[in-house]
C-alpha cells in the first residue's frame, strides 16, 4: 500500500528541518569551540606578560629586584675568583720559563738537515734560465745575511774551540763571510753553477723544517757534511768551506733573544755533473759525520741527514 502525496511532503519537510537544525548545531559548536580557543591564547598571552612583569609583586621574570641583584652579586663574585685564580696560575707558570732556553727540549735533541734551493727535487733545463731563476732566488735571499759588510760587524772566534758566553746577557755573533763560500757564493758566479749544469746546494743544520738550530747544542768531535750519490753513476763534489766542516766555534747558539743577530754554519755542495750525468735523475744523500750527532734513525729522514734528487737537462 503506498503512502500518499501529503505524507512524502510531510516527511521531507522534517527531513530538511533536521538538516537545517544539524547545521545550526554545528556552526554553533564551532563558533564555540573558536571562542574558547581564543579564550586560552589570551590566557597564555597574559601568563607570559606576567612572567615577564608581574605589577603585582614587582618581579620581573620571576625574579624581585633584590633577588636579581644578589644572584648577580654571586656570580661575578665567582667567576672574578675563576679569573684572578687562572691568571694567579698562569703568573706562576711563566716565572719558571727561561726567555731564552725552552723548559722541554726533548724533542729536538739531535738537529736536521735541510737544504737551499728547498726542493726535494732539483730539476732544470741549463740553457733555460726561466728553469732555474727560482732555485738562484732562493740561493741570494738566503746568504744575504751572510754578506761580508754585514759579517765583517760581528767577532772573530777561535777556530775549533766552541763560544761559550753562558754569563753573557747578550752573546757575541761568530763571523760566516758570504765570500767563504767562493764558487758557490754567488758574488763571483752570479747563476751558482745553474747555467753550466753544475748547480751548488747549501746545506744547513735545521730540525727539519723549524728554521731555528737546536739551543744549547755542542756536539762533541769535528762535524763535517758528507755526501753520496746514490746509484751506479759517480758523481764528482766540492765543499766549500774545505771538507764540508761545522766549525765548532759556531755552538753553542743561545736562542733567538740573546742571540738576535746569530747566523748558522753553512755548508755549500757543488756538483760536478758530466756529459754522462746530464739527462739522469741522480739522489744524492748528505749526513752530518765526525761527531755524536745521530744519522741513523729510520724513524726520521732528516734527523742528521737529508736526501734530494738532481736532474739537470741540456
Amino acid at each position: 500500500m503506498s503512502s500518499s502525496p501529503q505524507n512524502q511532503d510531510q516527511k521531507l519537510d522534517q527531513k530538511q528541518d533536521r538538516d537545517r537544525d544539524q547545521k545550526r548545531e554545528g556552526k554553533e559548536g564551532k563558533e564555540v569551540k573558536n571562542e574558547k580557543m581564543k579564550k586560552e591564547k589570551q590566557e597564555e598571552k597574559e601568563s607570559f606578560n606576567y612572567f615577564i612583569y608581574n605589577p603585582t609583586t614587582r618581579e620581573f621574570m620571576g625574579r624581585t629586584a633584590s633577588s636579581w641583584g644578589r644572584i648577580l652579586l654571586f656570580y661575578l663574585i665567582f667567576y672574578g675568583f675563576l679569573a684572578g685564580m687562572f691568571s694567579f696560575t698562569m703568573w706562576v707558570m711563566l716565572l719558571t720559563l727561561d726567555d731564552n732556553v725552552p723548559r722541554h727540549q726533548d724533542r729536538v735533541a739531535n738537529p736536521g738537515l735541510v737544504i737551499r734551493p728547498h726542493a726535494a727535487e732539483i730539476s732544470f733545463n741549463r740553457s733555460d734560465p726561466t728553469n732555474y731563476n727560482q732555485y738562484i732566488q732562493q740561493l741570494h735571499e738566503l746568504l744575504q745575511r751572510y754578506n761580508d759588510s754585514i759579517q765583517k760587524r760581528h767577532d772573530l772566534c777561535l777556530v775549533g774551540e766552541y763560544t761559550e758566553q753562558d754569563e753573557e746577557p747578550i752573546k757575541k755573533v761568530c763571523q760566516f763571510k758570504r765570500s767563504a763560500l767562493r764558487q758557490c757564493s754567488g758574488l763571483f758566479d752570479t747563476s751558482f753553477g745553474y747555467a753550466d749544469g753544475k748547480p751548488c746546494v747549501i746545506i744547513k743544520m735545521n730540525r727539519q723544517r723549524v728554521c731555528l738550530q737546536v739551543i744549547g747544542l755542542k756536539p762533541q768531535g769535528d762535524p763535517f757534511i758528507n755526501c753520496t750519490a746514490k746509484g751506479d753513476r759517480p758523481l764528482q763534489i766540492q765543499y766549500f768551506p774545505s771538507e764540508g766542516r761545522l766549525d765548532k766555534m759556531f755552538f753553542p747558539y743561545y736562542g733567538k733573544k740573546a742571540h738576535p743577530d746569530y747566523v748558522q754554519p753553512l755548508v755549500a755542495v757543488k756538483l760536478f755533473l758530466t756529459k754522462d750525468n746530464l739527462n739522469v735523475e741522480q739522489t744524492v744523500e748528505c749526513k752530518v759525520q765526525g761527531s755524536d750527532l745521530r744519522n741513523d734513525d729510520d724513524r726520521d729522514k732528516f734527523q742528521g741527514r737529508v736526501t734530494f734528487r738532481v736532474k739537470v737537462t741540456e
